[in-house]
């Protein structure tokens, strides 16, 4: 909730007269808990606690990276309250597809051994552990093998120098949602954050267009 996009969106919405919602995950940034003991549904049982219990009204959801995934779930369980999805770089599906598929044979020996390996992360200084429990329960919550059964407007924001989720997973999602109004923008030379400054002002321009026509619809 402290990332650059966050903040960025919190004052855009300050500016613009919209209501704004950030939070972290548990385990995640200021929130309790410790990251390995995470799971995919974990964290969107996270999220859904905080729109029912923090929201009223119709809302768009914005997530960036695993946020694309929990955004997309939570859309899902809760349709009747979301009306609009923003995703950059969104990563459904990434348990599956982006790890346990590019698994080598050191982390598969780890992982059936210990339960888990550490993958060296370019953001943090720690490595980031992957668990057996992340891998298995994610797989209760694919997206990409079947159509989703959205209908609100999406817009979708990827760079295609994205070195950790490949800018295909967007054009899979967008060829999945079933919703007549899906974009995806793809940055020649973006990142997988998107934090520039350049791509700060696309994305407040891309949320102030989706809002724009929500409102005007």
């Amino acid at each position: 909730m402290m990332g650059t996009k966050a903040l960025a969106l919190e004052m855009f919405c300050k500016i613009n007269g919209h209501a704004y919602l950030r939070f972290d995950y548990q385990g995640h940034g200021q929130s309790s808990g410790d990251f390995i003991d995470g799971t995919i549904g974990i964290w969107a049982a996270d999220a859904l606690a905080v729109l029912d219990a923090c929201t009223q009204g119709p809302q768009v959801l914005v997530g960036s990276s695993m946020g694309g995934w929990i955004m997309l779930l939570v859309a899902l369980a809760r349709r009747e309250r979301v009306c609009g999805l923003l995703g950059v770089a969104s990563a459904p599906d990434f348990t599956e597809d982006l790890i346990w598929k590019k698994l080598d044979g050191v982390q598969t020996r780890a992982l059936a051994r210990h339960g888990f390996f550490d993958v060296a992360n370019a953001y943090t200084e720690p490595p980031t552990r992957i668990t057996r429990g992340l891998i298995e329960e994610g797989r209760n919550h694919l997206l990409l093998r079947q159509a989703i059964p959205l209908r609100c407007p999406v817009q979708l924001l990827h760079g295609m120098e994205d070195k950790d989720v490949p800018w295909e997973t967007s054009l899979r999602l967008l060829n999945r949602i079933q919703s007549e109004d899906v974009t995806a923008t793809f940055v020649t030379e973006g990142d997988h954050r998107l934090s520039e400054a350049v791509d700060i002002q696309r994305l407040e321009q891309t949320l102030k267009s989706l809002l724009d026509s929500l409102i005007q619809g």
